[in-house]
């Protein structure tokens, strides 16, 4: 990277990607072999200023490059919507999803959650819908296409979750298949819905000391074994030992049930193998599941994975690795300037002063007004 792109907000922006690591996986694949001009780091950084700006086609983020500064960073002086098409469809997914894993260990070696948050991660999954005869290599039902971000999600301080690992599969994929890829460590709480209630694997999970917090399902048979006494503020209803499945499918492993109340008043049954914390402590760590809900809401209105620049499955899958790193990268700078304003506010800055020098860019997220002002105030008679 050149002085000039390393004093640019851009350049600050994506200084966390390894520019030379990246190059030399590039090379390892031999992915740019015959490439004279639009390499893949090029590209890798034309479609994230594309994912900042949320650039809704190819043809408009090839007029991107009539951006004097632009030209300058990429070493390319225009480029064709052709040309993106077929690079977008060329580049293997695996490299950028390598960028995104260096990104998350970067993000995780400066978090400070507290022990509770710290110790369990969230696991759930979002669904993409497609069009089915755009997209048929992901048929979901009869007339519906769809792909699947399966997230496990972590803390990376009281407020802000992270995607630690992300499986992309076609929407048809069961979430249960995913469950031995994103619950592997020892000593971790998995926080689930009951869409992943395997018993099988729950009994291996208690037996290798992984643990976990989830729901049941309204026919789950439950067999109560003892009732342990709540406190008199508790806000949980019912704690109990009990042995789950029927006598041809049970469980060997006991288990805690739960009983409690949503916001709602609609009865909730958490399950969990955890019996060294108090139900309400259970109760809470299963209401940080739904922190995953208002980080889907921010992926979808706020990075580009809703529409998508190429059909087949590899430019699918580039987008959303593009999507994700451009969210790591935002995160990396928040961490770093240590400022409150929301990761939506980095983004605005960041996109009017891209070719400005990273001065402004930090001075404006830092910036706080003169005077503060009670607003206009009526008078009295």
């Amino acid at each position: 990277m050149d002085n000039s792109t390393l004093f640019s907000s851009f350049g600050k922006w994506i200084s966390p990607i390894c520019a030379k690591t990246f190059t030399e996986r590039i090379a390892q694949g031999e992915q740019d072999k015959y490439v004279k001009k639009f390499t893949t780091y090029a590209y890798l950084k034309l479609f994230l200023h594309a994912q900042i700006h949320q650039r809704d086609g190819l043809r408009e983020i090839a007029s991107d490059l009539l951006s004097k500064d632009f030209q300058q960073e990429l070493g390319l002086s225009s480029i064709s919507a052709s040309q993106l098409s077929r690079k977008h469809n060329q580049v293997d997914p695996a490299l950028l999803e390598q960028v995104f894993t260096d990104l998350v260990v970067q993000v995780r070696q400066s978090t400070a959650p507290t022990s509770l948050r710290r110790d369990f991660r969230i696991i759930d999954s979002t669904t993409i819908g497609l069009c089915l005869q755009t997209y048929k290599w992901a048929e979901f039902r009869k007339t519906k296409a769809g792909v699947k971000l399966h997230f496990r999600l972590a803390y990376i301080d009281d407020e802000t979750l992270i995607p630690e690992k992300v499986i992309l599969t076609p929407a048809k994929k069961n979430d249960r298949t995913q469950l031995d890829a994103l619950v592997n460590e020892i000593g971790l709480t998995y926080v689930f819905d009951r869409g992943y209630l395997d018993y099988a694997k729950f009994d291996d999970y208690c037996d290798r000391g992984i643990f976990f917090v989830t729901r049941t399902k309204k026919n789950t048979v439950i067999h109560p074994l003892e009732s342990f006494t709540l406190p008199t503020d508790s806000e949980m209803l019912t704690d109990e030992m009990v042995v789950v499945g029927t006598p041809q499918k049970r469980m060997e492993n006991v288990l805690r049930l739960i009983h409690s109340v949503d916001s709602k008043g609609n009865p909730v049954a958490i399950l969990t193998n955890r019996f060294d914390l108090s139900a309400d402590e259970i109760g809470r760590i299963y209401r940080e599941r739904w922190a995953i809900e208002t980080f889907f809401k921010w992926m979808k209105q706020h990075v580009r994975i809703k529409t998508f620049y190429g059909t087949s499955e590899r430019a699918v899958m580039n987008q959303v690795w593009m999507a994700l790193i451009a969210f790591c990268l935002l995160v990396l700078i928040k961490k770093e300037t240590g400022t409150q304003h929301s990761l939506l506010d980095l983004c605005r800055w960041l996109k009017v002063l891209l070719w400005r020098s990273v001065e402004d860019w930090v001075a404006r997220i830092h910036y706080k007004p003169l005077r503060s002002s009670a607003g206009r105030q009526s008078k009295r008679c």
